[in-house]
């Protein structure tokens, strides 16, 4: 496989940051008339100088959004399957060395959390593990989605990054989606933030995306970890990496997401922090780039932000979620990832979606809508 995205092929951050810096209100007003943006626009609109026109960003953003998507809202939820990992991540609260309860779920436990979250009416399903096979082998995956797929015909994982036939066999088990975000294009920064473990692999992880692309994934979802570095050259790199790939992998649709460094055990704090309204010029701009692309907003943000942020560009969002393996109907099983910053009930989520205009939608996928019809199924219309 032929690598589609590095970051080599585009100015270094050292060059790209001199250009952010160099840009004019009037070359901000001449890319905010353009239909379709290309690379020069989107470092225009990511600029500094650009903050001065969040009002018609964020108009534009939300009438490309209402255009293309109209008023729905997927909603999903995550369901850890394990805590456990080898990695030692500086951000993160499953890092191998902190000091938390550790779990990972057996099967039976799996189900009993996914009936729960079935109760509650969701029907897309996100599986999140630490990255450790020895604990969540693949295996253990294509089963739980096997088993799980009669009541969630859309199912995604978070997990550690896989090879291509891994993907292939997890999409015949019944996997929709794949959710993996790069954390940081900066190699430097990269390397820093991941001193050890598999993850320290800035390459093995840079290519997933495109790897569950080629085995034919439905949707892929790309994201970084905002607040490590610039999130100017972050959004710049992470809209590059997309385009790369929707030139390739018109099949597969590929989704972004935007979280940002939340509280976790070890109390690491963001080098550099990312305020309101850089995350909203970052999604508007993002938006624009990528008109098409389904934008994701997790419980990491407050609801008065989330109900700010619904209407510039999401598509999905995340409802009555649970960072720690086995929460769902229990409190404080074992350690979590991050602290869930809206701790609404899906339910309440739904109806205050209905009050701002919005359509919350709990299922709009079948895997019966791609089956082949038997051989001996009578043709249409014969």
């Amino acid at each position: 496989m032929k690598r589609c995205f590095e970051i080599d092929q585009f100015d270094s951050p050292e060059t790209l940051t001199r250009r952010l810096q160099a840009v004019t209100p009037a070359a901000v007003e001449r890319s905010l008339s353009q239909a379709d943006l290309d690379e020069k626009d989107l470092v225009n609109l990511l600029s500094p100088a650009a903050e001065a026109y969040l009002e018609p960003l964020a108009r534009r953003a939300q009438a490309i959004t209402r255009r293309r998507f109209g008023r729905i809202m997927k909603l999903y939820v995550p369901l850890y399957l394990s805590n456990e990992c080898i990695n030692t991540c500086v951000y993160c609260g499953f890092n191998r060395t902190q000091r938390i309860a550790r779990k990972t779920l057996r099967p039976e436990e799996i189900q009993e959390q996914a009936q729960f979250l079935s109760s509650l009416g969701f029907r897309n399903l996100l599986l999140v593990s630490g990255e450790s096979r020895p604990h969540v082998p693949v295996r253990m995956l294509a089963d739980q989605i096997a088993a799980l797929s009669a009541d969630f015909p859309e199912i995604s994982v978070e997990v550690y990054p896989l090879e291509t036939r891994e993907y292939a066999a997890l999409q015949q088990a019944g996997l929709y989606g794949l959710v993996l975000y790069q954390e940081t294009y900066l190699p430097e920064v990269y390397a820093a933030v991941h001193p050890s473990g598999p993850k320290h692999d800035y390459h093995a992880r840079l290519e997933a995306p495109q790897r569950g692309a080629e085995a034919g994934l439905r949707q892929v979802g790309l994201g970084v970890l905002l607040g490590l570095t610039d999130f100017r050259l972050e959004g710049y790199y992470l809209g590059q990496h997309v385009r790369a790939l929707e030139k390739i992998y018109w099949q597969t649709a590929f989704g972004l997401s935007f979280p940002r460094l939340r509280r976790a055990a070890g109390g690491f704090q963001a080098p550099a922090p990312v305020s309101d309204q850089q995350l909203t010029q970052l999604v508007t701009v993002l938006r624009l780039f990528l008109p098409d692309a389904p934008f994701s907003l997790s419980t990491r943000e407050s609801a008065s932000l989330r109900r700010h942020l619904l209407p510039l560009g999401f598509t999905q969002m995340s409802a009555g979620s649970c960072t720690e393996p086995g929460g769902y109907g229990h409190i404080q099983a074992s350690g979590e990832q991050f602290q869930v910053e809206d701790t609404r009930s899906a339910r309440e989520i739904s109806a205050d979606l209905e009050l701002l205009g919005f359509e919350p939608v709990w299922k709009d996928w079948d895997a019966s809508f791609r089956e082949e019809p038997a051989e001996d199924a009578p043709a249409k219309n014969s």
